[in-house]
């Protein structure tokens, strides 16, 4: 049954404005749901909803379907409801300053807690000085000090009183205190000692020995007395400082009396501001002298100021609702927080309040979303997020450490416990290698959000797009479009779809389309958007990114690419293909021509052999090889050689949608019949002779319509596509205005036969009752090649073969 060319309603399903029930999308309200995606939504639903570990969720599809927009709008509607999660702040750790703790504390309290900290050393600084500088303290100091002279003074008289009554003088020396035998008053040097009668001097001796033993004790003693002096300065200094902090502190107390945490540091602030008051002393009051003179001290690694200050981490407003988060660059350090150092006299320095938040810190107790490729491409940030999920807690760690690149000692801060739910989004490809790879990825992220990039078309889904659209349009501040630009907006959905029952979900596509149009339309000073800015856009957008197609079709005109449009040639047809360049894509016409020969039965794919061809492209061509030895001379071996070539192809090919122009150039060889050049050919083939669907076919038929329209058209062009591709036509209006007027056509084929019959003229055949095809028909013409070649085959076979037996004939 012969082929019906199509009509020009097949070739571009049209969306009627005048089912639009408006005039501008002005009239329209918002569209608060997503439409198109049911089964993410769905998703998203479950994900967010369920509370168990492991629940994270992966939203995949292709970029520019709008899934992160929908995603974080979702999310933050969600989260407005929720409680607002607590507090987070790091304290120091009195009894190790390098491991500094980390506190909990309700929504707000962390801000409270440092303001008050602040105003206590703020206050203890100027109140810690008075008292110490105060009349009491002076006098209570003064008082031990006197008590101390007094006992010293004390017991030195007495030791006096004792020698003077022995004649014996105890003198103070720059080394010490020493003794000497005195008369009158005045001490007898050794000169005059020496003239005394022995039994004098014996006797002073002996007065002496026993002076100088009780000046030893007396000297020995005076260090305890020093001792208990100092105690009781101590116990004064206590006294003293306990008296200005522990008021102070109890006031704390009781704000925070339902944080035991805070409680507990506050007792050990409490100690530690006691035991360290001389720090709120001014400076020359802290450093000690000898002899008057200044000691050099070693510098606190901490300012004092900041040893109590609070380092509020994460800090929430009591009516803010649960935190989202999206991270723009989950770098290590970015995801999981750092501890920053500072410069100084050529040593990097660090302390608790250095410690800066990351990521899941901000997102704890809320949502944080993060692009797949972006965490898997930074060091070490895939790993320390799966890490941080299974643990259930933040560690703050530096890469340095984690390394073992770096042995200087730092911040090992307290961790803090993780209440987050994690939403990865990318490209499927990414899930999926994710899923196959990576043994934990499954454990982490159990939900899959599923993002497809078409929707069905129908009365009520347009009505829903153009609700879609006037949503867009006011998001980006643009002019109303009237219902004529919102039809041709939806016609081009279902174009960039590839298929005129589908819309595209591409809202990257469709929102740079009302941009544009916008544009166009403001430069023209209109107040709306019509069509005809629309159009223009899409022209626009085509022009700026057809260079290539251009030169390409430039050079074939030339005749530098020999590409035939009229006549009739054996062996030879019209192949289509589609080139894609960063986000354009065209069709192309290549020349596809088949030789053969008598042979092994092999059909050789030269685009395969010099490794041009991809594997999907030698599959094809395997196939209609296969259905040459399954359909014609059965009862004899296939001893053909033939060669497939794509003429002038300087690049890689892949895909099978040119197997069935092959197969329509093999046949055309084997049959010696010529195919009408004027007629170009895409689909695939299975073993069975059925033409199958391909992709990209408006771009095709265009490709070659562009072709044929610059050469001048005389009715006689028209591509042959799979029936099977009918519902993908959307062609441009140039195409389907020559299609109306009958001057170019479009012929959906269902199998072999029927494509090789509009491409020869010549009746394809079928097989009769005893098995033969029709009389001069392609398939019998076919099949009686295919056994003279096995005739010829077995006949060279044939032992003692002639010299003239041997020649071969080829086409």
């Amino acid at each position: 049954m012969p082929v019906k060319k199509l009509e020009s309603n097949a070739l571009y399903r049209r969306c009627d404005a005048k089912q639009l029930k408006f005039e501008t999308t002005a009239e329209l309200e918002d569209l608060a749901e997503l439409i198109g995606q049911p089964r993410a939504v769905e998703a998203v639903n479950f994900g967010i909803g369920i509370q168990q570990n492991g629940y994270n969720l992966f939203a995949l599809g292709p970029a520019g379907t709008g899934k992160q927009a929908f995603i974080q709008h979702y999310v933050e509607t969600h989260a407005s409801g929720e409680a607002v999660p607590p507090d987070w702040c790091y304290v120091n750790n009195f009894a190790d300053h390098r491991k500094p703790r980390a506190l909990e504390l309700p929504p707000g309290k962390a801000v409270q807690l440092h303001e008050d900290m602040d105003m206590l050393i703020e206050e203890l600084g100027a109140t810690v000085q008075e008292v110490f500088q105060s009349d009491e303290y002076t006098t209570r100091a003064e008082a031990i000090d006197q008590e101390l002279n007094e006992r010293q003074e004390q017991a030195f008289e007495s030791l006096n009183k004792k020698a003077e009554a022995k004649n014996i003088m105890l003198m103070r020396t720059p080394t010490g205190f020493t003794l000497a035998p005195m008369r009158d008053g005045k001490p007898i040097f050794p000169k005059e000692f020496r003239q005394l009668p022995e039994e004098e001097r014996k006797h002073i001796e002996d007065d002496s020995n026993a002076l100088q033993e009780e000046l030893r004790e007396t000297l020995h003693k005076a260090p305890q007395w020093q001792e208990q002096s100092r105690q009781k300065f101590a116990e004064l200094n206590r006294e003293m400082a306990a008296g200005v902090v522990t008021h102070r502190i109890d006031v704390l107390r009781e704000s925070y009396q339902h944080q035991p945490k805070v409680v507990d540091y506050l007792d050990d602030v409490e100690e530690d501001i006691i035991g360290n008051f001389r720090k709120f002393l001014p400076e020359e009051q802290r450093r000690t002298s000898l002899f008057g003179i200044e000691l050099p001290g070693q510098e606190e690694e901490m300012h004092w100021f900041n040893r109590y200050r609070v380092n509020v981490l994460l800090a929430h407003d009591v009516d803010a609702g649960a935190p989202v988060i999206y991270e723009s660059l989950p770098s290590y350090n970015n995801l999981i927080g750092r501890v920053e150092h500072q410069a100084l006299q050529g040593a990097l320095l660090t302390d608790f309040t250095m410690i800066q938040a990351g990521a899941l810190h901000r997102a704890n107790g809320g949502y944080l979303l993060l692009d797949a490729i972006k965490v898997l491409t930074q060091p070490f940030a895939w790993d320390a997020l799966k890490r941080t999920l299974q643990s259930g807690k933040v560690n703050i760690e530096s890469l340095g450490q984690i390394t073992s690149l770096i042995s200087t000692v730092s911040l090992d801060p307290e961790s803090i416990a993780l209440n987050v739910k994690v939403i990865l989004m990318g490209e499927p490809i990414i899930y999926y290698l994710l899923s196959y790879y990576d043994p934990e990825f499954a454990d982490l992220f159990k939900v899959q959000v599923d993002f497809g990039s078409q929707m069905d078309r129908s009365d009520n889904s347009q009505q829903q797009y153009a609700r879609l659209l006037a949503t867009l349009a006011r998001k980006q501040q643009l002019l109303p479009f009237d219902r004529d630009a919102v039809a041709r907006i939806i016609d081009h959905s279902a174009r960039i779809a590839d298929d005129n029952e589908k819309l595209t979900t591409h809202m990257r596509s469709i929102q740079d389309l009302m941009q544009e149009s916008d544009y166009w339309a403001r430069e023209r000073g209109e107040s709306t958007v019509n069509a005809v800015d629309v159009q223009h856009s899409i022209d626009a957008q085509v022009h700026r990114a057809d260079r290539i197609r251009e030169r390409l079709q430039e050079e074939t005109q030339r005749g530098t690419i020999m590409i035939d449009t009229a006549g009739s040639r054996v062996g030879e047809i019209n192949g289509l293909s589609v080139m894609m360049l960063g986000g354009f894509s065209f069709g192309r016409p290549s020349r596809i021509s088949a030789r053969v020969r008598l042979g092994k039965g092999s059909v050789v794919d030269i685009e395969r052999e010099v490794k041009m061809g991809g594997p999907i492209h030698s599959k094809g061509v395997l196939i209609l090889s296969h259905f040459l030895g399954a359909r014609y001379a059965l009862d004899y071996p296939l001893s053909l050689s033939a060669s497939l070539v794509f003429e002038q192809s300087y690049g890689g090919i892949e895909g099978d949608s040119a197997s069935s122009a092959e197969l329509y150039a093999l046949l055309s060889a084997l049959a010696d019949v010529p195919i009408r050049q004027s007629l170009a050919v895409t689909g695939s083939v299975n073993q069975h002779g059925e033409i199958q669907a391909i992709g990209g076919v408006n771009e095709k038929i265009e490709g070659f319509f562009d072709l044929c329209n610059s050469r001048g058209l005389s009715g006689e062009e028209g591509v042959l596509i799979p029936a099977t591709n009918i519902k993908h036509l959307m062609l441009r209006n140039d195409v389907v205005s020559a299609v109306e007027a009958g001057k170019f056509s479009v012929y959906p084929v269902s199998t072999v036969d029927e494509g090789i019959e509009l491409l020869t003229g010549v009746d394809a055949g079928v097989r009769d009752a005893g098995g033969k095809f029709t009389d001069d028909s392609i398939n019998r013409l076919v099949e009686d090649r295919l056994i003279h070649f096995s005739m010829q085959l077995k006949r060279f076979d044939r032992p003692g073969k002639s010299e003239d037996d041997s020649k071969g004939s080829e086409d």
